[in-house]
């Protein structure tokens, strides 16, 4: 697949596979390709939606952390002084602003649930407050299976009670049973050497947009099918302006955003808000106040009246004192993540073959993800060495190499090759993939072959700069830029005929482009 080096330029700190609906939840920058349109926010119907940098219409996801080169002297020291400070929490995904309309009969029952999540994450706080000052793989390991599993539970009997009320199944909810640790207060004792610098060309600027979906009644279930579709327009609106953010990048002038972005999706959200209201007013009393909703913001600018963020406002639950920040700077800086940005010289994106069965196509819209970000605070077992020189891909170490002269950085990213045959997504964003038997291919009991994708991402930097260290990947602030944290993240949103294509191909022995 050809997809381009991003020379759109979208970069952001979201993560939509591991931490759907968290604004700056990587805090790290990810360089993007393929669909346009992606935040963490976006549905399934909104990817679909994208435009695509692919020349092959793939509108799948594909991104990973920037490389930068930082010439400034980095020191350890500085990382665990900020760690002394530092009381690690637990960060989820908001359940609330990604429901479904929620039937009249099961409005009750679904809200007495939605204050379980805020009980689990006080009690999983108080439970990390015991590692303060350290890194302790163990005990976050032993919380987050813990919150998993009791937000799995809350998750399934919403959806259970919606269902029963009229709602039909809920889908895509499994993707936000996962917490995840953070040191987020790690933030304000490392240095940002753009701190006091706001470019006027932030990091993938995003509409920001007042949430809706908590602010409607119990919904008469006649009406359910079309406050949902509703709902969906207004998802849909934010996407297609998130993508035009991306592609009119540096146009027009100061009024530019406001006018030609801004202004439109304000015009649309209240004809749609109109429309939800006076189809629930059709079997109960019309909800006051959505017209109220329909203004929004951008990134760099203020918060709106309603305070929310990205599409459908995709508050996560709060983790910690302070917001993280928006990248700074022409180098879209996060603090500990500094320098110039390099970009890659070349992003080579293969679907690979089985060397023992055919495979079968990709399910659309199935998440993947390879490395782990978070080695040392979440355990080593799903890290993977990435890096190499051109030349020598067989040879893959977890350190950064110093290359022979003429040879490039490369970082060489295998993801899992077998799926379970049913789930685009699991709990953990892993159990629904794996990787094949290293030594035989075969995929384990229950899984079957799948294209499995390899990205190889290579870098012209300077010998003199790969010798002195002056290079390195942006990180989670505890891991300060470990190169076993390298990582990669997936969604597949080829169409049906051409993930049939890719596998035909795969299956005849065939290279295809």
């Amino acid at each position: 697949m050809d997809c381009g080096t991003n020379g759109n330029g979208k970069f952001s700190p979201d993560n939509p596979v591991a931490q759907p609906g968290i604004k700056n939840g990587a805090e790290h920058v990810h360089d993007f390709a393929g669909n346009l349109a992606i935040t963490a926010n976006s549905s399934n119907a909104d990817l679909d939606a994208s435009g695509t940098t692919c020349r092959n219409s793939d509108k799948s996801s594909y991104f990973w952390p920037v490389v930068r080169i930082d010439r400034t002297v980095r020191s350890g020291a500085e990382t665990q002084r900020a760690l002394a400070a530092t009381t690690p929490m637990v960060t989820c995904p908001s359940v609330r602003n990604r429901l479904p309309a929620v039937p009249v009969r099961a409005k009750r029952a679904v809200d007495s649930r939605l204050a379980e999540p805020d009980r689990g994450y006080a009690a999983a706080n108080e439970r990390m407050a015991a590692g303060k000052g350290r890194i302790d793989a163990r005990l976050n390991a032993s919380v987050l299976t813990d919150l998993r599993e009791q937000r799995a539970e809350l998750i399934k009997g919403i959806s259970d009670s919606i269902a029963a009320a009229g709602g039909g199944r809920t889908t895509g909810m499994v993707s936000l049973v996962e917490c995840d640790t953070n040191y987020d207060g790690m933030h304000a004792a490392i240095r940002h050497t753009a701190a006091s610098v706001k470019a006027g060309l932030v990091a993938n600027q995003q509409v920001q947009c007042p949430t809706v979906r908590d602010k409607l009644p119990g919904v008469p279930a006649q009406v359910l099918d079309e406050v949902n579709r509703n709902l969906a327009e207004l998802d849909r609106q934010i996407s297609e302006a998130n993508e035009r953010l991306v592609t009119t990048r540096g146009q027009g002038g100061k009024k530019f955003v406001d006018n030609a972005i801004l202004g439109p999706v304000k015009a649309k959200r209240t004809a749609v808000l109109d429309r939800t209201g006076i189809a629930i007013s059709r079997g109960a009393a019309r909800p006051q106040g959505l017209e109220a909703l329909a203004g929004c913001t951008v990134t760099d600018q203020a918060p709106n009246q309603n305070g929310q963020n990205g599409q459908n406002g995709g508050a996560a639950t709060p983790s910690s004192p302070a917001a993280l920040p928006d990248p700074q700077g022409p180098n879209l800086e996060l603090p500990n993540n500094t320098g110039g940005i390099v970009r890659p010289q070349s992003v080579l994106i293969e679907y690979r073959g089985n060397p023992l069965s055919k495979v079968v196509p990709m399910p659309k819209f199935l998440r993947e993800l390879t490395g782990d970000a978070k080695p040392t605070s979440r355990g080593p077992a799903n890290a993977r060495s990435t890096w190499t020189c051109s030349g020598f891909t067989g040879r893959l170490s977890d350190k950064y190499p110093i290359c022979p002269a003429g040879r490039q950085v490369q970082r060489v990213q295998d993801f899992p090759g077998c799926w379970d045959g049913k789930n685009i997504d699991s709990t953990n964003h892993r159990d629904h993939v794996a990787f094949a038997d290293p030594g035989t291919g075969a995929c384990k009991q229950g899984f079957v072959a799948i294209p499995q994708l390899r990205i190889t991402l290579s870098y012209d930097i300077p010998r003199d700069v790969q010798v002195k260290g002056q290079y390195a990947l942006d990180s989670f602030p505890e891991e300060d830029h470990n190169p076993f944290s390298d990582h990669n993240d997936f969604i597949n949103v080829n169409s049906a005929q051409t993930m049939q294509k890719i596998a035909t191909c795969i299956n005849k022995g065939k290279t295809c482009r």
